[in-house]
């Protein structure tokens, strides 16, 4: 059955998308459009959508759509204009270089994870000395992939940059092949893995650029011969004798940075990382994290920031559950923050973000607060030396705690995080529902009779 809303997304690319379109009205029967450029519409394809009953060229570029039908797609064809102009303005060069950067680490989310929970799996085992036969095992299967990232890192990077992957994952490797401690170069010999996963993501990247310069000039003859030696080569050796000097610079300056920031500001960054992380989620500039999340899990076997910027979701858990107990005659409101809020808990944000908190303002800011006070708790005990760390990315709120790793042992990681949660909840709650929230009006007194 063909919807409005279909209709509608028809109609849109086929009258020059979004950029095109300089008015939106309707009449009794037809949907009325003012176009740019009337060169870009597909009158033909127009015609035969199902729905569409004839096209008529006038001041206004009109669809006819018959009565009642053309308010109905009317409305959803603004709706999905204001969606498409909002990306559109969004797509700013920083967001989409972090999103493409982002599309290269997200698909290693789930290894990450599986291996992350059996490498605390493990460690809880031997720290308990059982199963002394099965540890090893699990350690090799919870080790290896972390091994071998940088080849998987080289193959999405070479993939979404429009280069063959094999290639990219072919020159990653150098980063990790055990031959290049043999490898020396201004006086100073390489380390297996030094640059990590920036010095595998820098490789594919040049090894992608080197790909296209090569298919633009080879003989379509030589191409398959060629193009891939000549990629391999010239991406090979600059991995060797620089990328992975540079990128192993970057990479000890992150994990120095972050071990310097907690034991030494610990309070103040984790108020300042778990306060400012909603706004990040929201912009979408939390992605350049992920590198970062990564070198750290890479470097130390744990990311000492993830437990910090989880805590924002604590505060926008309690900042909604004040705003629950508030508007009790909001029953809208409340069904939206009773179906998202099992998904806050377990760290999806984005339901209570833009259904609850974002649209009414003031609870947004108090749950930033609520993350602040949370960050600054498991900052507070990172500068007494209990650092607490995940040892994967993705996963935040409740569903972190199979991956908790820190420096006093995975009992003490647990209840660290767990008072930074409760704070957060507790502050995100109270500070929304005093100050969270507009007063409502008052009534005026009723006549006397």
């Amino acid at each position: 059955m063909n919807t409005s809303y279909d209709t509608a997304a028809a109609i849109l690319p086929l009258v020059g998308g979004p950029a095109n379109i300089t008015s939106v009205a309707h009449c009794m029967t037809r949907l009325r459009l003012g176009l740019a450029d009337r060169s870009t519409v597909d009158g033909e394809a127009l015609r035969a959508l199902p729905g569409v009953l004839g096209v008529v060229e006038d001041d206004t570029y009109q669809i006819v759509l018959g009565p009642g039908a053309v308010a109905r797609v009317t409305a959803d064809f603004e709706a999905l204009l204001r969606k498409e102009t909002q990306k559109a303005r969004n797509a700013t060069p920083v967001k989409l270089a972090l999103r493409r950067v982002a599309n290269v680490f997200v698909p290693l989310i789930p290894a990450l994870i599986g291996c992350g929970v059996l490498a605390g799996l493990n460690g809880l085992l031997v720290n308990l000395d059982r199963l002394p036969s099965l540890t090893p095992a699990l350690a090799a299967i919870a080790t290896a992939f972390m091994a071998l990232i940088a080849v998987f890192v080289g193959h999405n990077t070479a993939k979404e940059f429009g280069g063959t992957p094999v290639l990219g994952g072919a020159v990653a490797a150098v980063v990790v092949y055990p031959g290049v401690a043999k490898v020396t170069a201004f006086g100073v010999t390489l380390a297996p893995g030094q640059g990590g996963v920036l010095g595998a993501l820098a490789a594919a990247l040049l090894a992608t650029y080197v790909e296209k310069w090569c298919r633009g000039r080879v003989p379509g003859a030589l191409d398959v011969l060629v193009t891939p030696t000549v990629t391999v080569l010239v991406s090979g050796l600059a991995t060797l004798y620089v990328l992975m000097y540079a990128a192993g610079a970057v990479s000890s300056a992150i994990g120095t940075a972050a071990n310097w920031l907690l034991t030494t500001t610990g309070a103040f960054a984790g108020a300042i990382l778990g306060g400012l992380f909603l706004p990040l989620v929201m912009l979408g500039l939390h992605q350049a994290l992920i590198p970062v999340h990564t070198t750290l899990i890479e470097q130390q076997g744990h990311t000492v920031l993830l437990p910090l910027l989880a805590m924002a979701g604590a505060g926008q858990v309690g900042a909604c559950l004040a705003v629950y107990v508030r508007l009790r005659h909001d029953a809208a409101l409340r069904t939206t923050i009773r179906s998202a809020l099992p998904a806050g808990l377990l760290g999806v944000g984005e339901p209570l973000i833009y259904g609850v908190s974002l649209p009414l303002g003031r609870p947004f800011l108090t749950a930033c607060v609520g993350g602040a006070a949370g960050g600054a708790f498991v900052g507070l005990f990172a500068m007494l030396g209990d650092q607490v760390g995940s040892t994967a990315i993705g996963p935040s709120g409740w569903a972190l705690f199979p991956l908790l790793a820190g420096d006093g042992g995975l009992g003490t990681a647990v209840a660290v995080y767990a008072g930074g949660l409760v704070t957060g909840y507790a502050v995100g709650f109270v500070t929304t529902y005093f100050f969270g929230l507009r007063p409502s009006p008052p009534t005026a007194p009723e006549p006397s009779p």
